[in-house]
């Protein structure tokens, strides 16, 4: 993998990570709009596990693709899945939001897949 392709990944990955510290400290930014999308509280804590194992991932596919390309294609399902529950509460003004987070994660994949 070149060093550039690895530099996007692990951004992409920080990226993520971040995403998933939002939800673990609750930040009111990220957790007031999964309320309003109607998330349960409870599914709160898998969420964020579920990003920061994704982003785990990523950063290990710089070494073994395999994995990072599973990552990849699991945030991708995450994030589809967001983009979904955004629209399906009616918030479409909100939908840029998660494509900011899964627009990445698809390029990072992509890089892993054709490194």
């Amino acid at each position: 993998m070149t060093t550039t392709t690895s530099i996007i990944v692990a951004l992409v990955a920080a990226w993520v990570a971040f995403s998933a510290y939002a939800i673990f400290t609750r930040k009111s930014w990220v957790v007031d709009n999964l309320a309003d999308y109607g998330v349960p509280r409870s599914w709160w804590p898998w969420l964020g596990t579920a990003k920061a194992l994704g982003s785990a991932g990523l950063v290990a596919g710089i070494w073994w693709p395999p994995l990072g390309l599973a990552a990849a294609c699991g945030l991708v399902l995450y994030f589809t899945g967001a983009v979904i529950t955004v629209l399906r509460a009616r918030a479409c003004a909100h939908v840029p939001f998660p494509l900011l987070y899964l627009a990445p994660v698809v390029v990072a994949g992509v890089l892993i897949a054709f490194r």
